[in-house]
This record gives C-alpha cells, structure tokens and sequence, in this order.
C-alpha cells in the first residue's frame, strides 16, 4: 500500500497543522517523520545542549501520540535528501508533506529534496504554517518588498480576516483509519541523545500552553519590565518551534492586546524580509554599512559575554541569558545596543551568541533586531542613534529589583568600572559610522 510522509520540522504539534491536515486529508495513511538533521547538529557548539534537549523531548511527545492512535512515527538521524532518498526506496511513498520554512538554510534543503523526490515520482508538498503572510503575500503599493513595518503593519491589517485564523483540523483528523502501522522492524529505534552524540540540558521552557488572559491583557504596560516574573507572555520557544501555532496566539492577541498582536507581525515582516534578502543572515542590507571598521576587541567582547561591562542593565541581562536561555525584549536591545555601538563591535559577533544561546533563537527575527539596533538593515534604527545604558536602566528597572537579582555584586567594590565612557564611546562610534558611509557614498 502507498503511503505520504508527514515531515515534522518547526511544527512540532498535532493541533493546528496546515500541513499534517493536508497530510490527513490526502486519502493516503500517514507516516509522521522528524529528521536529526546533521548539517544543523554537526555545528552546535555544545555537546550539552537544551534546544536540542526540548527537541527531543517534543519529537518523543509526538512518537507517544502517534503510537497511542495506532500509527507508527519515525525518527532518523543524518543529511535530509539522504534519509527522505532512503526512506522512499524503502517503503511505497506517494508523497512528502512537509511546512515551509523561509531561511537560507531551509529554503537550500528544500530545493534539493524537491529535486530528489521527483526523480523518484515522489510528490513534495509545501504549507504555509509558521507565519499569517510570506513572501509576496503583502506588497507595497508598486509591487516592491515594504521595508517600513509602519506600512507592512498596515497592509497586514487591512489584509487579514478572521477566517485566516481559524485552526487546521489536523488533531481530530489524527485517528488509527488516516495513520499508518509499520513492522517493528520496518520503523527501526529511534534515535536517543546519547546516540546522537549529545548530554540533556535542561532549561525553563513555559508549557506548551497560550498564556495567562491576564498576562496577555496587561502586555503593553509590563514588557518592558524585566523585573516582572509574568510581564511577558513568553511564548517565543513555543512559536519557535511550533508547539503553539502561529494562528492561535494571534487569535488571542487579537482578541486582547493590540500591542502583542503587533509585535507578532514583526515576526512575520522579519522572515519575510529573510527570505527576499537571504544574504542579510550574514551582511548588511544597506551597502553603506558593509565596511563600517568595527574594533572587534576580544577582550571587551569576553567580559559582555560574561556580563563584566561595568554596566548593570547590559550585565544582568548577559548573565540571565548565560544561565537561562533567556532575555526580556528591552534588555536585549539594551546588550545588543552597547556590544554595537559602545564597544563597536560588529553585529554579527553578538548575533552569532545568540545563535548559540537563546532558547528561542530565530535567525530572521534575530539578525532582523541585531541590523536594527547597529542601523545596517532594511528596517532600521538611526545609524547614530545611541542608546545610554544608565538611562535604560532608570528607565525600565529604577529600583534595580532586576539587576540585583542578577549582579548582586553592584555598587560594592567588587563590581568593575565601566569598561568605556558612554559618552566617549558614542562619540567614536558616531563617527565612525559616519566616515564609513560617506566613503561608500
């Protein structure tokens, strides 16, 4: 008998699947899959490492669900083409199903299993799932990429409907008559951490859970509030990879917090923009920023890491990032304000430790916010905006209930210096910046 494949990737969720639904639907039994995919394991920096660790966890939370209504779930381990390659020499495959995914990366893997599949008379079917709009969904005026959200934000809204919310009945469609059951011996052990090559740690992830109606309501006053345990919704590992659909948080949002559903759009206006200028993971969108002489000291970007600055705010927040996983919106642009412009170091030095340590690490929301904080992206802050790190931390955490609670040393003689004058630091980075684009111009 024939079969499709569904393909688990940031959608790692029964309920509100575009394309399990369409898996389901098909009239084909199902086979659920997730790859380990090598080419993203082999560069993790860490062998101890909690995305990977909630990964797992989550794929062996669908495996169980999938047992449970009688089908069989595969889990595999190596190069994407080469598994799915494998897996329809193996088994009677009409289609792969699967949910867009806009990065570099993605977009690259997705062209060669396509290409793949074909020469095997294989179908590879792709949803839009993670996002409302992509693409060329939402245009300016004369057909071109909006790089305002002022303007993106406008046209989302006046483009989307309630329809466009309404969940996909992939969970009640997943029943024993639209799953496949494979041999014991045909479905093969899935892979374990240590198989892997990897050690569990464990971070703090709220459940897969929309939050608190309250938490959501008061969202626009309290987010800026590192201090508060609930001032945000923190829901960005759930959308991240997928445990929450994109549509259900939107519904609420709607529903209660115009703020929230706001910086949800950012979100998509974020990947939209990855996925027109993929070269921006790695460079400047404005050409003028591309040669900008960053100073790139070593030691100075080490003590940020370590939230040694000398600067409370920047500090706690480096130290609650190291020890969590985590990071409150304003601080990070705070950190990533003062890595940029106070110590001019180049962007790409502090998106890339994101990369390694945010639980909720996204390249298109990260890179987008790391290119506006330095001024070099499509949409951007003022090139020679500079924000003041003291000013900051009156404004968000006067009675320094957040900072104490992550540099309980501050203000003893413990606690270095500053490691630069802001108001010095500004004034290099000003011009700078303003040498570097006149010489491009």
């Amino acid at each position: 008998m024939k079969i499709c494949i569904f393909w688990h990737r940031r959608d790692l969720r029964l309920h509100d699947n575009a394309g399990l639904a369409a898996a389901l639907a098909s009239g084909l039994p199902v086979v659920p899959l997730f790859i380990y995919d090598q080419d993203i394991l082999d560069h993790l920096p860490n062998k101890a490492d909690a995305r990977l660790t909630y990964i797992f966890d989550e794929v062996e939370r669908l495996a169980a669900a999938t047992e449970a209504a009688g089908g069989t779930f595969l889990a595999r381990y190596g190069k994407p083409v080469e598994v799915l390659e494998k897996l329809v020499q193996e088994f009677k495959v009409a289609a792969v199903h699967t949910n867009e995914d806009y990065e570099p990366y993605a977009t690259q893997r997705d062209t060669e299993v396509g290409t793949m599949l074909q020469k095997h008379g294989v179908k590879f079917l792709l949803y839009k799932d993670q996002v409302i709009f992509a693409k060329d969904e939402i245009l300016t005026k004369s057909g071109t990429v909006p790089k305002v959200f002022g303007a993106y934000h406008k046209a989302y809204l006046a483009k989307l409907t309630d329809a466009m919310l309404l969940p996909f009945g992939s969970a009640a469609a997943f029943t024993k008559a639209r799953l496949q059951q494979l041999e014991p011996a045909q479905a093969g052990p899935r892979p374990t951490l240590a198989s892997l090559g990897f050690e569990r740690l464990e971070q703090y992830v709220p459940t897969a859970d929309l939050p608190a109606e309250a938490v959501v309501r008061t969202y626009d006053s309290t987010r800026n509030i590192p201090a508060l345990q609930n001032g945000s919704t923190r829901i960005s590992v759930q959308l991240r990879f997928g445990t929450l659909s994109v549509r259900q948080v939107m519904r609420q949002a709607k529903a209660l917090n115009s703020k929230l559903l706001s910086e949800i759009m950012w979100r998509d206006f974020f990947m939209m923009l990855l996925w027109h200028f993929p070269n921006t993971a790695t460079e400047a969108y404005d050409p003028k920023m591309r040669n900008v002489p960053y100073r790139n000291n070593e030691q100075e970007f080490q003590a940020w890491c370590e939230g040694r600055t000398g600067y409370p705010l920047v500090d706690a927040g480096m130290r609650e990032l190291n020890a969590t996983g985590y990071l409150p919106n304003r601080v990070r642009i705070a950190t990533a304000g003062f890595l940029v412009k106070h110590l001019f170091i180049d962007w790409r030095w502090g998106e890339r430790y994101f990369a390694d340590k945010l639980m909720d690490y996204e390249l298109a929301n990260n890179v987008g916010n790391w290119q506006w904080v330095a001024g070099t992206g499509a949409v951007a802050a003022p090139w020679f905006r500079v924000y003041s790190p003291q000013n900051q931390q009156e404004t968000v955490d006067p009675e320094l209930e957040y900072v104490k609670r992550w540099v309980p040393e501050v203000g003893t003689a413990a606690y270095p210096a500053p490691i630069v004058d802001h108001t010095f630091a500004r004034q290099r980075s000003g011009e700078a910046l303003r040498a570097a684009r006149n010489a491009a111009l």
